[in-house]
């Protein structure tokens, strides 16, 4: 009788334990597949690489098909990717090129550091100021613009530097910089800070209905957008 309890017992034990197994494999399964594993890489398929095909294509580093395919396209769009943006140029979309795209892996951090937080809050207070109303891309040209500042040797080389130049941005003047923005202006600050740049590389904007300054209309034309005409 007691033998017999015994191995109940271990039948027992041997269900719970089988059962907490597959539990822990349903688990496992559910949360690994919405979970970024930061190495894609030529030859990669799956959700991670249709997040970079699309971001990648969003901002013009891709021309390709947004497969879910890591190949020779995507290969060579997140090097470009790369090379913009200041990181190692190895073709994989490892943790530091996925944070550059805003796509955070399982081991990045919930938030961004201090000064990126800094960057992204302002140069958004920036664009809602300045841009509100306009057409998307128009609000995403209007960061790019910043941006472009700080590549420039002529600008400062700082996000706060190039927004608090003397005279630069109106809204500086009036206060409007202190308003707090919108969810729209944050995405395209966001947008543009990941590589977005419907500017083509403009380092002025002006509004042609309002402008008076003969230098402003001096400046070669290379988009309007919108209200604004964006120049260099």
């Amino acid at each position: 009788m007691k033998k017999m309890i015994k191995t109940i017992d271990r039948n027992k034990m041997a269900i719970i334990c089988i059962s907490l197994a597959l539990l822990m494999f349903i688990l496992y399964n559910i949360f690994s597949s919405n979970i970024v594993q930061a190495l894609s890489k030529y030859g990669s398929r799956g959700n991670e690489v249709v997040q970079i095909q699309t971001k990648l294509k969003r901002w013009g580093y891709y021309n390709g098909n947004i497969d879910g395919i890591y190949g020779s396209q995507t290969l060579a769009a997140v090097k470009y990717f790369q090379r913009k943006n200041g990181l190692v140029v190895d073709g994989i979309a490892g943790k530091r090129t996925l944070e550059a795209m805003g796509i955070f892996t399982s081991a990045s951090s919930s938030s961004s550091s201090s000064a990126s937080s800094s960057d992204l809050n302002l140069l958004s207070r920036l664009v809602y100021g300045e841009a509100r109303g306009e057409p998307y891309e128009g609000q995403v040209a209007v960061a790019a613009v910043v941006l472009n500042r700080v590549r420039n040797s002529n600008f400062p080389n700082t996000i706060a530097g190039v927004i608090y130049q003397n005279g630069a941005f109106s809204v500086v003047n009036d206060g409007q910089i202190n308003l707090t923005p919108n969810s729209t202006a944050k995405k395209a600050a966001q947008d543009a800070l990941n590589g977005w740049d419907p500017s083509y590389g403009s380092i002025y904007y002006f509004n042609p209905a309002t402008a008076t300054n003969k230098w402003i209309w001096s400046r070669p034309h290379v988009i309007t957008i919108g209200k604004h005409r964006f120049c260099k």
